[in-house]
């Protein structure tokens, strides 16, 4: 198995690596799933610091195991714990903690600080979420289309509801490696344009289609899979009530939509879900959900870029 190295790299977004650089990540994250002890130690006496200002529990758990199971040390670090809280420049905390540490895993509310904190940072940089991007997630995604099908290239996504930061991350993906795409969303709720364009640019290359429609029927039309996240993101909780009144019932993934799709389409959720608001109950947790094994792949998916990195 040969895989490009992306040693010493940082990992903002899908968008910085080439589509053969993703396709390596993913079959290394499928060895790495056959045994969980491939490489163990390869990453003994590295230190990785887990810089977190949102909550998690996927992202934080898959880095920290894989972190250990590869032999290295973590340590995390709280937002509410640093002198961040108090005001300290982004650029400050990154010279300090790259001074110590060999590479920093950041789970930020503003895209702009990673970008900052990578800027000034002298070890590499992983984005573990921001309000524009979530390439970690969007890896194990992938892993997991890949498993079910057996191929990439030709697959249909259809992501219903709210243009999101995963979102944005499916699209770059997806259009990275040859998926299609169709996202059906509310009037003002669109994907990034930003993302938009680069998924566009990269449609060219990799022969994807992206369509954007409010019609979640449309979307679904001939899917293989139907994706959505939850309508009320981290730091959106103002905005809650108002959010409901849009996405609701419309954008609601339900049995009833899924009939609409192929006979053989799955369902995906990067979690957490709430259960009849963003997808009914049955839709989640039936025979062809695979949320579980999203979950699970975000493991592996740590480990591959993990080991590119620093390995």
């Amino acid at each position: 198995m040969i895989v490009k190295s992306l040693r010493g790299r940082d990992l903002l977004s899908l968008q910085d690596l080439t589509s053969e650089e993703i396709l390596g990540l993913l079959r290394l994250a499928s060895e790495l799933k056959k045994d969980r002890r491939m490489f163990c130690g390869r990453l003994g006496g590295k230190i990785v610091a887990l810089l977190f200002e949102k909550p998690s529990t996927r992202t934080r758990v898959s880095l920290e195991v894989a972190v250990r199971e590869l032999g290295g040390s973590s340590i995390y670090l709280g937002f509410n714990e640093l002198q961040l809280s108090r005001g300290e420049p982004v650029a400050d905390t990154a010279k300090v903690l790259s001074s110590y540490v060999d590479l920093i895993a950041a789970r930020v509310r503003r895209h702009d600080d990673l970008v900052e904190l990578a800027k000034w940072s002298d070890k590499p940089v992983v984005n573990a979420l921001s309000d524009l991007d979530h390439p970690l997630q969007t890896l194990a995604d992938l892993l997991t289309i890949w498993e079910r099908f057996g191929k990439l290239a030709g697959i249909k996504i259809a992501w219903i509801g709210d243009g999101n930061n995963v979102c944005n991350s499916t699209l770059i993906g997806a259009s990275k490696l040859g998926l299609h795409i169709s996202i059906a969303c509310p009037n003002g709720y669109e994907p990034n344009e930003k993302y938009l364009k680069l998924a566009e640019e990269n449609a060219v290359e990799s022969g994807s289609r992206i369509e954007l429609t409010d019609d979640p029927e449309k979307a679904v039309k001939d899917a293989d899979v139907i994706m959505t996240d939850t309508f009320v993101s981290m730091g959106m909780e103002s905005e809650r009530e108002q959010r409901l009144k849009v996405f609701l019932p419309r954008y609601r993934v339900t049995e009833k939509l899924f009939e609409k799709a192929k006979p053989e389409a799955v369902f995906m959720h990067p979690l957490p879900a709430k259960r009849e608001e963003e997808v009914e109950e049955s839709v989640i947790d039936g025979e062809r959900s695979l949320v579980w094994r999203q979950a699970e792949n975000r493991l592996y998916t740590a480990k591959a870029v993990l080991l590119s990195i620093l390995g």
